[in-house]
Order: C-alpha cells, then sequence, then structure tokens
C-alpha cells in the first residue's frame, strides 16, 4: 500500500519508495476523482528526481507536473511533456488500484513493466 485516499488531498501529489532503494521512486497525484501515478524520473534526462524537495512534484497552481531539474512542465492526466527540453515525451506511468477502503495499491507488471490507469475514487 502507497498511501490511503483520506491521506492525499485534491491537487495534492505524494511520493514513495515502494522498492525500499532510499529514495522516491514513484509518486501519485490526487486531481478531483482521479489519482494517477508515474515513476519519479524526468524523461530528459532517466535518472534524475523531478521534485527539488520532497513531494515538490506540482507547479505553483497545481496544475501541471514539474521537474526543478529542467524546468519541463507535465500534463497530470497524460504525462506528457507541454515544455521543456523533453516536449512531447512522457512520464513513465504506473498501474494502480484503490480498494474499498481507500488504499492505494501498486501494481507492477513483472516483464512489461509499469502501465498508467488513472483510477476514479468516486
Amino acid at each position: 500500500m502507497l498511501c490511503c485516499l483520506s491521506d492525499l488531498e485534491d491537487g495534492e501529489a505524494r511520493g514513495f519508495d515502494p522498492f525500499k532503494i532510499g529514495r522516491d521512486t514513484v509518486f501519485v497525484v490526487r486531481r478531483s476523482d482521479k489519482v494517477y501515478a508515474y515513476r519519479d524520473v524526468c524523461p530528459h534526462y532517466g535518472s534524475t528526481p523531478l521534485p527539488w524537495k520532497k513531494n515538490a512534484y506540482l507547479t505553483r497552481d497545481a496544475q501541471h507536473i514539474f521537474c526543478s531539474a529542467h524546468g519541463a512542465t507535465f500534463d497530470i492526466e497524460t504525462g506528457t511533456c507541454t515544455l521543456g527540453p523533453c516536449l512531447g515525451q512522457s512520464l513513465t506511468s504506473v498501474q494502480i488500484a484503490i480498494s474499498q477502503a481507500g488504499e492505494i495499491r501498486l501494481f507492477l507488471e513483472p516483464e512489461e513493466g509499469p502501465i498508467r490507469t488513472p483510477v476514479a475514487t468516486g
């Protein structure tokens, strides 16, 4: 389990270390009644984490995902870069599910790797 839906406010993003490697490798963003999940790496430079500090994944107005290293912005719903050096590239999405108890869980395909499926909360 990454977290409970009730712990994530609308317009909030939060990073997690589900593989216990010592840094956040996945983050989730709640937007209205949906939650989106992505790997915490910029497509412009494969191993660069997006935030400059813990959980700082969004622009000030919380309308886009933001890479603090390159200034790139990404669409929250699609993960596509809308501005910056990786224009047209996308974040790598990961599949999540929300249980009836409101637990946000991460699911990874063993051979294909993570895929994105936005999950409705209501």
